[in-house]
């Protein structure tokens, strides 16, 4: 995976010279040679990296037709260089690329590390809306699925496994505010984790806040549990069964943890929360936090 992360790498150099001096595709793969070989000796991966970069070229008609929708406010002479040819890898390999080979998750989560690296400070959350807006239009695939030999097993016998999570509040200048984290499929959600075997929800979930956003809370009360089924490629289904709690905080700087599948998590104020864009079984959760904030204020 490290590998192929470099040789994308290498590829998006390669994109850049190619759209900023006008190369043509037999120059562009000249100049992937020489890119491979001055960032990445001994990289064993030349044929991915040609296929990508040819792909990637080849389809830019397309790609930049699905850019413009997916961003109509940026117009394509106003994405930065580097921005508008991670999102051209990446479309392409979330658009035409070989889904058993490279997922469109993959195709998603490695645009947003690239733009991460080589953009500015805001390019991550912008390759990770554009390309979350066309993975939302294709419907999600790759979401629920499961290894072709994996067996289908009644609910029942499914393996299940234990989470926590918690809406996070604080008081601050005498306003309550909530503390989200932020999906790379463009959803805001609740902090949530594995617990630990024989741990209690009450302390798995201090632990788990603490790992994820480096709060430390008090959870107050439970708001609710919900169960759902989720897909793992090599486990294939298993049941989810998660415990919310109202959980408090003093006001503090939030620290997201370096970790997949999250790439930001922030403060809101709690009338701001419940207009953000939350999964459908996140947000009845939150709007009860909410009432149970406002009506804990009132009293």
């Amino acid at each position: 995976m490290a590998n192929r992360h470099l040789s994308r790498a290498v590829v998006l150099q390669t994109l850049f010279e190619w759209d900023f001096r006008s190369y043509s595709l037999h120059e562009a793969r000249e100049s992937l040679i020489r890119n491979a070989q001055e960032s990445a000796p001994g990289i064993s991966d030349i044929s991915f990296m040609q296929e990508v970069l040819s792909g990637t070229i080849g389809h830019k008609d397309d790609l930049d037709l699905v850019m413009g929708k997916a961003a109509p406010e940026w117009p394509l002479e106003r994405i930065a260089l580097v921005d508008r040819n991670v999102l051209r890898l990446g479309l392409y390999e979330l658009l035409f690329a070989d889904r058993a080979v490279v997922p469109a998750k993959v195709a998603i989560n490695e645009a947003i590390e690239l733009a991460k690296s080589f953009g500015g400070d805001n390019s991550g959350r912008f390759v990770n809306g554009v390309l979350g807006a066309v993975y939302k239009e294709l419907g999600e695939p790759g979401k629920n699925e499961i290894g072709k030999k994996k067996k289908d097993v009644p609910y029942e016998k499914m393996p299940l496994e234990r989470l926590v999570g918690a809406v996070v509040y604080a008081r601050h200048d005498g306003e309550l505010y909530l503390a989200l984290v932020h999906d790379v499929f463009g959803h805001w959600t609740l902090s949530k984790g594995k617990l630990a075997l024989e741990e209690k929800p009450e302390d798995g979930v201090i632990r788990k806040i603490k790992e994820e956003i480096g709060l430390t809370i008090t959870p107050k009360e439970c708001l609710g549990e919900n169960e759902y089924v989720a897909s793992d490629p090599e486990a294939g289904k298993k049941r989810k069964h998660v415990v919310y709690f109202l959980a408090e905080s003093p006001w503090d700087d939030i620290e997201l943890a370096k970790k997949g599948g999250l790439d930001d998590a922030r403060w809101f104020r709690m009338q701001d929360a419940t207009e953000l864009n939350f999964y459908d079984d996140m947000l009845p959760i939150v709007i009860k936090a909410v009432k149970q904030l406002a009506s804990h204020s009132t009293k």
